[in-house]
């Protein structure tokens, strides 16, 4: 069923600050269902260190992990606002865009944008 599914949520941030993030998408291995969560702290020094722990947290759900690309958040909870920009050398840039889209079902009284800028 997609209770595993529904358990993960679309956003783990920070609550405040800027720091690296990630685009993973989830998909089960015979196919089917897919999703894109985004995952993104502080505490990651480089974008692989959130996906190294993101990947067997999911593989124990039973998905198979992608990272689609990184970049860094922007978390102004004061002003609750969220800008996404950047890019992971790693990884490539995730689509920001996307990233946007999901952030705004978390964060729906936000004001959240995007761009390519690198800083």
């Amino acid at each position: 069923g997609g209770s595993a599914m529904a358990a993960v949520r679309d956003v783990e941030i920070d609550p405040e600050g800027t720091f690296k993030y990630i685009l993973v998408r989830l998909q089960r291995p015979a196919g089917g269902e897919q999703r894109d969560i985004v995952r993104g702290t502080k505490a990651a020094e480089f974008h692989n260190h959130i996906f190294e722990k993101v990947n067997p947290e999911m593989e124990k759900l039973g998905y198979e992990c992608k990272c689609l690309g990184g970049g860094k958040i922007e978390h102004n909870s004061k002003d609750k606002k969220i800008r996404v920009f950047g890019l992971s050398t790693g990884y490539g840039k995730a689509d920001h865009s996307v990233t946007v889209e999901i952030l705004k079902k978390e964060y729906t009284d936000y004001e959240i944008t995007w761009s390519d800028d690198k800083k």
